[in-house]
């Protein structure tokens, strides 16, 4: 890596609530509203009947498991997550929603334990319970000294970036998310009430915006990472609305564009330099044992370590470490789970993609 290159540890979503809530130490009210599951302990069952038993308690570093060494060897500039869920002990489930997500803020050091730099919070689990709910899961969050963007107390605060300083610089995190991601508009923040930053649409003007945002605040020698919660669960079909909004944030200055939302890896794509992670898929959540999308591989997550130069420089360069999760808990892929997920991923996606040596997906030649 070249003088002034920052390495980004960036990953899907991280999903501490509910069942894995149930695991940790200080698990909170278990009772759920959904169809189908009415206790948050089913999860955890489900995934017993697939990989055994889990251990109750489980300390606070068990759901990230191998990412930790991940983190550790690769000792990465700045680390950054999207916390899908509420830390609140809220029991006001908000209405017209089939899933909610929350963990108990007694369990918050299960998210210190990955030394997040930013807690991306624009996405569409954070209001699960409610106005007070994200009130709480901010204090809870500032309060254990976290970094948060892509929410907040009033429009302000959820469009402003996250700044994490690094040498030479800083690594400005704007985050923001769609309502194709399940956000109810009715979630934006505005100046007189608080939620998320928020996007109705992809659109050309939306982009416009957000690199308007950009360019006030980056200065020579930052990174400007966009980090989007935006499409479907499920697929790795990318409109073509979200390619010309990725398009247009790098065009505009944007360094990374860090997608999530989709339950598996979406294309990765290089453009003008830059890497476009179109979805980052799962990264830690309570879905294991549960059936319907087994094509997708969704038990196999990824790790991305990301370099980027500042100010136009040398193409960014990317390393994906695969890892699969069982028993509730991250665990080094097998050679033939990494095989295909670089399969897939080359085939998909607008970037050939190969395997290292040491196991990592990284970006080669068409």
């Amino acid at each position: 890596m070249g003088a002034g290159t920052v390495t980004l540890f960036l990953c899907g979503d991280v999903m501490l609530g509910r069942g894995v809530d149930q695991i940790l130490p200080h698990p909170g009210d278990p009772a759920l509203r959904e169809d189908f599951v009415r206790d948050a302990r089913g999860y955890v069952e489900l995934a017993e009947a697939v990989s055994g038993p889990v251990p109750r308690p489980v300390p606070f570093s068990w759901p990230w498991g191998r990412a930790l060494e991940v983190l550790g060897g690769a000792a990465p500039d700045v680390r950054i997550v999207n916390l899908e869920t509420s830390v609140t002990r809220s029991d006001a489930f908000a209405p017209g929603k089939a899933v909610h997500y929350r963990m108990s803020p007694a369990n918050v050091p299960a998210v210190e334990v990955a030394r997040p730099d930013v807690c991306v919070l624009s996405n569409n689990h954070v209001l699960d319970f409610g106005r007070p709910g994200l009130r709480e899961t901010l204090d809870v969050l500032h309060g254990a000294g976290l970094r948060t963007a892509g929410a907040g107390r009033d429009a302000d605060e959820a469009y402003a970036p996250a700044v994490v300083p690094v040498e030479g610089g800083r690594v400005l995190v704007f985050a923001l998310g769609m309502m194709s991601s399940g956000i109810p508009p009715s979630w934006a923040a505005t100046a007189e009430q608080s939620g998320v930053a928020f996007l109705a649409e992809p659109s050309a003007a939306a982009a416009e915006a957000v690199v308007r945002r950009v360019r006030q605040a980056k200065r020579p020698g930052d990174v400007a990472v966009v980090s989007v919660h935006w499409g479907s669960n499920w697929g790795h079909h990318v409109p073509r609305s979200h390619v010309g909004f990725a398009h247009a944030l790098v065009d505009g200055g944007v360094d990374v564009v860090h997608g999530h939302s989709s339950h598996h890896p979406r294309p990765v794509e290089m453009y003008r330099g830059r890497v476009i992670l179109y979805g980052c898929g799962d990264f830690v959540d309570d879905y294991e044992g549960i059936t319907g999308y087994e094509e997708y591989r969704d038990d196999l997550r990824l790790a991305c370590l990301l370099s980027v130069p500042p100010d136009g420089g040398h193409p960014s360069g990317l390393r994906m470490v695969p890892l699969r999760t069982r028993r509730m808990r991250l665990e080094p892929a097998a050679a033939d789970d990494r095989a295909w997920l670089r399969e897939t991923l080359d085939r998909v996606s607008g970037v050939g993609i190969a395997l290292d040596p040491d196991g990592a997906l990284t970006l080669a030649p068409r």
